[in-house]
């Protein structure tokens, strides 16, 4: 493991960039983007199009180590190139920001009032593919619709059974289990999603960690036990749905919360904006995630 990435997820001050739209949200993404579904007639001109748009994010001047510590690729995007050089490498050679991946495969139909990932079908190779690649740790995401408990069991022994095999790989997993930001039982939802997290952390192997990605909490501070937990390297957040203003708002009142955002990231950038336009309205929204991350 690169311990200079190491120190920088665990410790050093910034934000992920999730860069990871896959299939079923690129089109949507593109949309706001200013890319109609007109202007492509398959997956592969829709994800070449949006290899564009992520590599115009990376390259862009605002996209920096000083401010983002990491960024989490879609696959696709790990396979291909910016400038001439693949992108994992580009990312920390070039921009001193660590890489992550995407390694689930969607979401199951919602049952229990979850919905669990699919069973994955390609990890290993995809394991493999990635450390030869340099990146250093993985992304998987569950959905959580309402205060089930048996539901919010099932995803939290799925994540963390995946979990165990990626750190296995030698690579560090972010646990991804998503609250309902619209659910009337987020904050029940919340109270069995931290103490079923607490439990399965002490089945994590000493001197391993693992991080975790969690909707911004309904009540501040509440996950301020597991940003300390010592086999956790680093918490962060997703948006949500939240747009950035309101993410960042509530994100700055949660200590050593940081972001890990995507559509509050892009949400104001245009693909019909000049290279100048775009950086300096890139750089406002990392400046503004930085800002809310380091509070």
């Amino acid at each position: 493991m690169n311990q200079e990435q190491l120190a920088k997820v665990g410790s050093g001050t910034g934000f992920l960039a999730a860069l990871d739209q896959s299939g079923g949200s690129t089109p949507k993404a593109l949309e706001q983007y200013g890319v109609a579904e007109s202007a492509y007639s398959d997956d592969d001109q829709m994800f070449d199009l949006m290899h564009e748009f992520r590599a115009r994010i990376i390259s862009a001047p605002a996209f920096g180590g000083d401010r983002v510590l990491a960024a989490i690729l879609f696959e696709q995007t790990m396979e291909r190139e910016v400038d001439g050089v693949a992108v994992p490498a580009y990312l920390w050679g070039r921009k001193q920001v660590v890489p992550f991946v995407k390694v689930d495969e969607g979401l199951a139909a919602e049952k229990d009032g979850v919905r669990l990932m699919k069973p994955f079908t390609r990890l290993d190779g995809l394991l493999e593919r990635a450390t030869r690649r340099g990146v250093f740790g993985t992304k998987m995401r569950s959905f959580i619709a309402g205060p089930d408990r048996g539901g919010v069991a099932a995803v939290l022994d799925q994540q963390f059974d995946y979990a165990g095999r990626i750190l296995d790989a030698g690579l560090v997993p972010i646990i991804e289990p998503e609250v309902d930001i619209h659910s009337g039982g987020k904050a029940a939802a919340e109270e069995l999603l931290l103490a079923g997290i607490v439990d399965r952390l002490a089945g994590v192997p000493d001197g391993r960690q693992v991080m975790l990605k969690l909707s911004i909490p309904s009540q501040d501070d509440f996950y301020a036990g597991l940003i300390a937990h010592p086999k956790v390297l680093r918490v962060v957040a997703l948006s949500g749905g939240y747009t950035q203003a309101e993410a960042d708002e509530r994100l700055a009142r949660n200590r050593g919360l940081i972001a890990s955002f995507s559509r509050a990231l892009t949400q104001d950038l245009r693909r019909d904006q000049s290279d100048a336009e775009f950086n300096r309205v890139l750089d406002k929204a990392i400046g503004d995630i930085y800002r809310a991350s380091a509070a």
